[in-house]
């Protein structure tokens, strides 16, 4: 099991992360792409590093827009596994624009 970041380290581990908000109960982050393919594309390539990871987001699609939320539910907290996640998050929107 993963223990539980602190409030200080979250705060800290978000400001070396794109975008993303958030607290020790969950990060997350919004973003819009440029059609509601690419948003799906988005998520497919999320999917797959989730499943490498073994560590899934919450992802909402609206359209174009996507909100990925991470936190493991094991803990009800944020992790250093949620941390890794969003970096890979970050890596592939940051391909798709």
């Amino acid at each position: 099991m993963a223990d539980a970041l602190t409030a200080e380290a979250v705060r800290d581990e978000l400001g070396r992360l794109t975008d993303w908000s958030g607290s020790p109960a969950g990060i997350s982050r919004t973003v819009e792409l440029a059609s509601f393919p690419a948003a799906v594309a988005v998520v497919d390539r999320v999917a797959v590093v989730a499943e490498e990871l073994g560590h899934h987001p919450d992802i909402d699609i609206r359209w174009r827009t996507v909100t990925f939320r991470c936190v493991t539910h094991s803990v009800d907290r944020v992790t250093v596994r949620d941390l890794e996640l969003a970096r890979r998050i970050d890596e592939i929107i940051g391909g798709a624009r």
